[in-house]
């Protein structure tokens, strides 16, 4: 390994809640840190913030009081940038703003060592452009921690034009022997997780927009069915609706307005409306401010009410037995479950999609992107059928009730919620893991970052239940792959083009699925 030697002192510049947060992770990982802020007094602010940090480490019982005590010796704050000369790593963690990151540098670079690593923690801004006022900018590199930097374990390690290879491997290592989970991914906007996240938001957002359904139902059915952590408008609050926009807006620009990054009207007016989230007590939806706790808008606007739940179907009565009618695709797992409910199932050969057969010759089906054909209802896509506690159905125009009711009766049967919502091409999982899926796929494609670290990035920086690669081998590539390019008929904008590799990989494992 070449990471940096635990008796090599690390400067944090910047001493917010993200500096202060690296500055403790470096600080418990042996190292002499220096605290730096061009605000007079903050360093030492930050440094008795952090040393209550630690405090409250000791109340816990995960650290030492002796070890509390090494480690405050071994914090520093420093008034000005010639204290900084003898650190080994100098670590940025100022305003996002070029002009302002490059100054710093430059006057970093005067003081500190030619053999002194820097790092920057941007989020959105190029490494390439912030190293380029440098004279050695291949001594720079991304270090982007996650907030709460002590939390979350990902960091990714983002090599700019300039970067040299030494650089990018001791501040891997340096990461790894902090704790950390480094990444490494090439300058792109957005690195890894802004830019493969996008989807996420962006497909809840177009589905909202359409009046398919509430937030509340979207985020529940993203959770309970999709298998994430949080949903979408409930993390778009968490987050703070300015911040996700911001950084939609910025990988969209970055990338010349790629209709596959367009920021969404309905969060921009949020935004205008100064419904931030939980920061200010309202966004999608609204939050008691003794608890902090969501109460929720059924209407996305956030008013102080009783928290509305999702949009859950009343019980109703399945049917007694339903046909299998060819294969089911990433939803064959549902024939062994409808078995063992106590439905009879029949199973029978077809050449076109597959379908569940309901009484009076009713197909549902799951979502692939295309119009569903009267009459017909289709069910999104789960990460997992057996474990999934909720389902959403969608029946097509001039669908009868009862063939909705034999619908939901039917996952009803399996123990699950269901949420009946408006006809929408893609329904709601299966277009968002599509998306994420083909944005994962181009990245490696492009070389931004390999396939493991994609996905240890999408597990370990946002919580998806699958890294995204593996979740579009689970599902397969073609299934993908046909779903997006019906979404792409429906609205030929150019956001649901598959890219070149995702189509390769359908075409190479056997191409047209029945799904």
């Amino acid at each position: 390994m070449t990471a940096l030697d635990r008796t090599s002192t690390v400067a944090v510049v910047g001493t917010g809640t993200m500096g202060q947060g690296i500055a403790q992770v470096a600080l418990l990982a042996g190292h002499r840190v220096l605290l730096h802020d061009a605000a007079p007094g903050r360093a030492q602010v930050a440094a008795d913030a952090v040393a209550g940090r630690l405090d409250r480490l000791v109340a816990k019982g995960r650290l030492g009081a002796t070890d509390l005590k090494e480690a405050l010796a071994r914090l520093v704050p420093v008034e000005s940038t010639p204290d900084l000369a003898g650190a080994a790593l100098v670590v940025e963690a100022v305003v996002e703003d070029l002009a302002v990151k490059q100054a710093l540098f430059a006057e970093l670079e005067a003081v500190v060592g030619d053999d002194c690593l820097l790092a920057t923690n941007t989020s959105s801004l190029p490494v390439t452009a912030v190293a380029g006022a440098l004279r050695l900018p291949g001594r720079l590199v991304g270090l982007h921690f996650f907030n709460p930097a002590p939390l979350l374990p990902l960091v990714e390690v983002v090599a700019g034009a300039a970067t040299g290879a030494a650089a990018v491997t001791t501040a891997y290592d340096t990461a790894a022997a902090w704790g950390k989970t480094p990444v490494r991914c090439t300058d792109t906007p957005g690195f890894v997780v802004n830019r493969i996240a996008r989807p996420f938001y962006a497909e809840a957002l177009r589905v909202y927009e359409e009046r398919v359904a509430d937030p509340a139902t979207i985020d529940a059915v993203l959770r309970e069915c999709g298998g994430f952590a949080m949903g979408p408008f409930e993390l778009m609050d968490l987050i703070g609706q300015d911040v996700n926009e911001a950084v939609t807006r910025s990988v969209w620009e970055a990338f010349f307005h790629d209709p596959k990054f367009t920021p969404s009207l309905a969060q921009r007016r949020l935004v205008e409306s100064g419904r931030l989230g939980r920061k200010t007590g309202r966004g999608w939806f609204g939050y008691s401010p003794d608890s902090g706790g969501a109460r929720g808008a059924r209407d996305g606007g956030g008013v102080s009410a009783p928290e509305f739940p999702p949009h859950t179907a009343e019980p109703a009565v399945g049917p007694p037995s339903i046909v299998l009618r060819g294969d089911l695709g990433p939803a064959r797992a549902l024939a062994g479950l409808f078995g063992e409910s106590g439905i009879e199932v029949r199973e029978e050969p077809a050449d076109g999609p597959g379908a569940i057969m309901l009484p009076g010759g009713v197909p549902l089906r799951l979502a692939d992107g295309l119009p569903m054909p009267a009459p017909g209802v289709r069910f999104d896509l789960a990460l997992d059928y057996r474990t999934a506690t909720r389902v959403a159905v969608a029946p097509c125009a001039g669908v009868h009730a009862g063939a909705v009711d034999h619908a939901v009766g039917l996952f009803q049967a399996l123990g699950k919620d269901v949420s009946v919502i408006a006809e929408v091409p893609g329904l709601i999982v299966a277009r968002t893991v599509a998306m994420l899926v083909d944005l994962a796929t181009d990245a490696v494609a492009r070389q931004v970052a390999s396939a493991r670290d994609i996905d240890t990035a999408m597990r370990q920086g946002v919580s998806y239940p699958l890294g995204p690669l593996e979740w579009g081998e689970l599902i397969s590539a073609a299934y993908v792959r046909d779903l997006l390019d019906a979404l792409h008929r429906d609205s030929p904008t150019g956001r649901y083009a598959p890219c070149r590799e995702l189509r390769r990989r359908a075409d190479a494992a056997g191409g047209v699925i029945s799904s």
